[in-house]
């Protein structure tokens, strides 16, 4: 047996190899969330969080920005999803011999520029330079801390329905809840995978990589958000299944309004490429309580996010992720077996 890329894809395929081979062997419990879980963050403290996560997009610098962006803004993100500030990060890089200088440069403004959008500080890093042709790999990992946002959120949440978690927690969906994406999907994957192949579309799409705290803080204390969850690899199919098996619920949701914007589905058309499973690095995908949806909904398009939209429910009439099309009709939406682009964080 060999390991396959698609073992890392952020599909179906990684979900069992994980499983299998590693949480297998290290799931452990420390506070609410335990790894077997397999949330975007674990809590280690009643008020801190950590995630890490390691990014080797090819190429490191594309339209929108740069590994660096993505690594201050993907590490950030699983933080806020659940509903932590964004707050301390370690940074490790692993550089080919012969990796330009500029480029690295490049590299570490874009994440000194989001680490001051978000407020959040590098604290401790290390470095390492390989003959390996690597180009460059990036890990970070980051501690997010409890806030009034979400202590309000879920103060919010039980005014309706117990609520049984300290966080928001991506198994938190009951019947009812509203399903809203926070702006228009497959942008990252798209710019990637332009920019790879050095394409020329008549598309200005860049990449959306962009640290969702800046509009989750003002959602979370509209309040009534009881699931949340980034869309990277995988897409919004991956998420949604996720969200649906864990929290044992079925979503429908509604085609003509999945936010997709015009040239990115006529990218997608061409090539032939699915943009429910393409990667996004600057959205979010939540569950909320049916009466707050409209506060919430409007409290994203006045953070900047104009493209949010109420995409469907969750039900209790069946346990899949179910779409229906723009004719009409209803499919299942299955969870991706793999990232449709390798290499897109």
């Amino acid at each position: 047996m060999i390991i396959r890329k698609e073992d890392g894809a952020g599909g179906k395929y990684m979900v069992e190899f994980l499983r299998k081979h590693v949480i297998s062997k290290f799931n452990s419990k420390v506070g609410e969330i335990s790894l077997v879980d397999m949330d975007d963050s674990t809590d280690f403290h009643p008020d801190y969080i950590l995630t890490t996560d390691s990014y080797v997009v090819d190429p490191p610098v594309f339209p929108g920005g740069s590994i660096g962006s993505l690594a201050i803004c993907g590490t950030s993100n699983d933080l806020s999803v659940l509903g932590a500030k964004p707050s301390f990060l370690s940074l490790s890089l692993i550089l080919q011999d012969g990796f330009p200088v500029d480029t690295l440069e490049k590299i570490l403004h874009d994440m000194e520029f989001w680490l001051k959008e978000v407020g959040a500080n590098i604290i401790t890093g290390d470095t390492k330079v390989v003959e390996s042709n690597i180009g460059i790999a990036v890990n970070t990992s980051g501690v997010g801390v409890r806030n009034g946002y979400l202590d309000r959120n879920l103060e919010v949440v039980r005014e309706y329905r117990d609520y049984p978690y300290r966080w928001v927690r991506d198994s938190g969906l009951s019947e009812g809840d509203a399903i809203i994406i926070s702006g228009g999907i497959a942008e990252h994957g798209a710019a990637i995978m332009a920019s790879r192949e050095g394409m020329e579309f008549e598309m200005n799409v860049e990449s959306d990589a962009y640290p969702v705290w800046l509009f989750l803080g003002r959602a979370l204390e509209t309040g009534g958000i009881t699931a949340m969850k980034d869309p990277t690899r995988g897409g919004i199919a991956a998420t949604l299944n996720e969200m649906a098996e864990k929290s044992k619920v079925g979503i429908l949701v509604e085609e003509e309004k999945i936010p997709l914007r015009e040239d990115v589905k006529s990218f997608c058309d061409v090539l032939g490429l699915d943009p429910l499973i393409m990667a996004n690095e600057g959205k979010v995908v939540m569950g909320v309580v049916q009466e707050r949806a409209e506060e919430v909904l409007k409290t994203l398009r006045k953070a900047g996010q104009k493209d949010a939209e109420v995409v469907g429910y969750a039900t209790s009439e069946f346990q899949e992720v179910v779409i229906e099309t723009l004719i009409g009709t209803k499919k299942i939406l299955p969870s991706p077996m793999a990232d449709p682009i390798p290499r897109v964080c």
